[in-house]
């Protein structure tokens, strides 16, 4: 099961990945590209380059877990970022992804920490 917590760390790839990589490339991505650790328990996200398919990568306590979605019409919308290859995203973006919204104009109602 997918549980995302205010901790979690989410990282965008921003590459095009190969969706015929399963654990094993994708880790190797995630080491080689994102330079980050796959077992640290972050989440990992990797759309194909047509933007249709997406796969999250995650260590689930005991052991990798892939979560994968294809879409039949459209393709995802990835946040926008000068990053390079990769990109730290929150939880509501990752939401938007895979829900499909392009928001036009999002800001936040408050800031944590502000009385």
């Amino acid at each position: 099961m997918l549980a995302l917590t205010a901790a979690t760390r989410i990282y965008l790839y921003r590459g095009a990945a190969d969706m015929r990589k399963s654990f094993d490339g994708l880790s190797g991505l995630v080491r080689e590209e994102l330079h980050e650790d796959p077992l640290s328990g972050a989440l990992f996200v990797f759309c194909n380059r047509r933007r249709t398919m997406v796969k999250l990568l995650y260590w689930d306590r005991d052991g990798l877990a892939l979560w994968y979605k294809r879409l039949e019409k459209g393709t995802f919308r990835v946040p926008e970022s000068s990053a390079g290859a990769a990109a730290e995203i929150d939880r509501r973006d990752l939401s938007l992804l895979l829900e499909g919204v392009t928001p036009r104009r999002m800001s936040r109602r408050y800031r944590i920490g502000d009385g």
